[in-house]
């Protein structure tokens, strides 16, 4: 990551039910943590995606992502979530975000995110939500 971001980080432990029989995070489950971290940055800005939703019409939904499994995480590892805004725009944020045991990055990930209403239309991010968004990647 060679920008200059905020790094929202989050943590986690992998239980039994995130595994597979072989002990191994079931591939699919790293999505879930991934979303996980993504929800904890909103909250730190300030906002639920329930009032996103109440208050603004605002949802923030997955438009693309893309995964790069670097090496496996098992039953019982802690986990660190680290998530930056890469780019934004009024109807889409772009973050990298990075699945690390140890500092040991194990999932790279690059999620393009879009505003919507409550009908699934593209909807600009109101003043207040964007700023903050904008504010994760100010120097």
């Amino acid at each position: 990551m060679a920008f200059m971001a905020k790094t929202f980080k989050f943590k986690t432990k992998v239980y039994y039910e995130d595994t597979d029989a072989g002990g191994i995070v079931y591939y699919a489950n790293y999505l879930k943590f991934l979303e996980r971290a993504r929800t904890e940055l909103v909250y730190a800005l300030g906002f639920s995606h329930d009032s996103l939703k109440k208050d603004l019409n605002t949802l923030i939904v997955v438009k693309s992502c893309s995964l790069n499994f670097l090496k496996p995480a098992k039953f019982e590892d802690e986990l660190e979530i680290l998530s930056q805004i890469d780019k934004i725009s009024p109807v889409r944020i772009e973050m990298i975000q990075k699945i690390q045991k140890n500092k040991d990055v194990l999932v790279d990930a690059h999620v393009q995110l879009a505003t919507v209403d409550a009908n699934g239309k593209p909807k600009k991010m109101v003043g207040e939500l964007l700023s903050k968004f904008k504010s994760c990647i100010s120097s």
